[in-house]
């Protein structure tokens, strides 16, 4: 993320529908832990995100605001230096969407790559739920109320920032002032994608194949015991398959000593070393890395109401900066009445 400087602007956030993990540490936490000394950051719990595919699971959504502030705290994320903020108590947005909803049309929407990818892994065909297939606008809503210049996402989620850039263009055409900001999408280096540890091509709280950020010493050591190796790999002095091995792509993203590591993959690639030597080798990093960041999430644990605390101070500077640009866009339309 070498291409961001200290005047922009990062919006970037988590559904709240579980406890983060291991693929959520790699893929983005430990980047904002960085930026967050260059720059200023805002940082969405979405909530309202997450009801559109989550009506029902009420309880569910809400009772992970707060667990997913405790992975943010925990990894080092500074209250003082980001802002963190519940996005279901920033009305302000929704009232944007509203007004970006305009200038969409269904078909655009449902042309959405993203869009279309989520309804077909959801099974809805063309039973859907509408604030789920509006769900660009609400987003271009997020990104546009704190004059974001930079949303870090993975691959698959760039359509959805091309889509709130043309609501941008189309909103300051419309009203012939360049009142929003358009936003770049800062996809992360190769490497910062964990695969499952049953050796899927993602980590995801719905497949079940992850190591949470609060898991115990136990819950470390059975996860890597289950991790997938090469199935090939019969007897210790079988030659074994690197490529694709869960663990050895693990080893890569968390062990410090990169010489050790290649030495690992030689021994292992020509026979006479076994997936438990392997495996102890992760596990021991993966203890090392999570013992201090569980530590701090138990500390903070046992003072939810600090950590709510937090959550509505920085959920008030979002408020604050959401209604500015909310009074903008409503004066470029000439909604000021009086």
């Amino acid at each position: 993320m070498n291409s961001i400087q200290s005047t922009d602007i990062i919006l970037t956030g988590d559904r709240t529908t579980g406890p983060l993990h291991l693929g959520h540490y790699v893929g983005s936490l430990r980047n904002r832990v960085i930026l967050q000394e260059h720059c200023r950051q805002f940082l969405l719990l979405a909530d309202a995100q997450a009801l559109t595919d989550n009506m029902g699971n009420y309880l569910k959504v809400r009772d992970n605001v707060l667990q997913v502030a405790l992975d943010y705290l925990a990894v080092g994320i500074d209250p003082a230096k980001s802002t963190i903020f519940i996005q279901s108590l920033v009305p302000e947005l929704t009232e944007l969407a509203s007004y970006y909803l305009n200038l969409v049309t269904v078909a655009r929407l449902e042309r959405n790559p993203t869009i279309k990818d989520e309804i077909k892994q959801r099974g809805y065909e063309r039973d859907i739920p509408a604030g789920f297939l509006t769900y660009p606008a609400a987003q271009a809503a997020d990104i546009t109320a704190f004059k974001a210049t930079i949303v870090p996402v993975g691959e698959d989620q760039i359509p959805m920032i091309e889509q709130t850039n043309e609501i941008v263009r189309r909103f300051n055409a419309s009203v012939s002032e360049p009142v929003l900001v358009e936003a770049r999408a800062v996809v992360p280096e190769v490497g910062s994608r964990l695969p499952g540890i049953d050796g899927k091509a993602k980590m995801s709280k719905s497949l079940g194949n992850t190591i949470t950020l609060g898991a115990d010493a136990d819950q470390i050591r059975q996860a890597v015991k289950m991790m997938y190796t090469d199935p090939n790999h019969l007897r210790v002095s079988d030659p074994g398959q690197v490529e694709g091995n869960v663990v050895f792509s693990y080893l890569d993203v968390f062990h410090p000593d990169t010489a050790l590591v290649a030495e690992l993959k030689d021994h292992y690639r020509r026979g006479g070393l076994g997936d438990t030597i392997i495996k102890q080798h992760l596990e021991d990093c993966l203890q090392s890395l999570l013992t201090p960041i569980r530590q701090r999430r138990e500390a903070y644990a046992r003072d939810p109401g600090a950590v709510l605390e937090t959550l509505k101070q920085g959920t008030l500077r979002a408020r604050e900066v959401a209604a500015g640009t909310l009074a903008e866009v409503k004066s470029a339309m000439g909604l000021n009445y009086y």
